[in-house]
């Protein structure tokens, strides 16, 4: 069974979008500016992330990242053909068959990617799917990139969790001007 990974980048006051983040603008206003350092120079994205695509067997995502960022993706998924699964209240129909709408939470996203991803790792996208699968104890790791920018504003990645997680750091580096730490969830 794979590992539940949590790998974003973040602002140093902890935004993972600016303000105003919207299907226009999925990360915000100037909120790609979170992302370039992984875009801007190829060999920077390869040596932080190696083999992403081929190591992740699925992504589950809430419906915020989904409508603000189907546009951006060409309609196909992040990871090019790896599933995903949408977890929400209203399904799409119509839709790319990379994408599965899963309307009855969590566990039964995480089921579904499970059985896609085997042994590879499921990587998870959005703030709130992110602080509801640390609640209720199914990540693995915490992935952070972290940005030399103090945003003031938009969408916070840990905003709001019901307890305390102890983690582990387990890897530290710097890579295209960014630092990158890894942790382990402690159980």
């Amino acid at each position: 069974m794979g590992n539940v990974v949590i790998d974003m980048s973040m602002s140093l006051d902890g935004y993972i979008a600016a303000p105003n983040d919207t299907p226009e603008q999925g990360l915000g206003e100037d909120g790609m500016r979170l992302h370039n350092w992984a875009f801007d120079d190829p060999s920077v994205f390869e040596e932080v992330y190696g083999n992403l695509i081929e190591e992740s067997g699925a992504v589950i995502m809430g419906r915020r990242s989904y409508d603000n960022s189907i546009e951006a993706w060409g309609g196909k998924g992040p990871l090019g053909e790896v599933p995903c699964f949408v977890v929400t209240h209203r399904p799409v129909t119509g839709t790319d068959p990379l994408f599965s709408f899963v309307t009855d939470g969590i566990e039964a996203a995480l089921a579904q990617a499970r059985d896609a991803a085997g042994e590879k790792r499921i990587g998870l996208m959005g703030a709130d799917i992110d602080q509801q699968f640390l609640a209720a104890g199914l990540v693995d790791e915490i992935r952070i990139h972290l940005v030399d920018v103090l945003l003031g504003g938009g969408r916070r990645l840990f905003d709001t969790l019901p307890q305390r997680v102890e983690l582990e750091q387990t890897g530290v580096g710097q890579a295209g001007g960014i630092a990158h730490i890894e942790y382990r969830v402690v159980r």
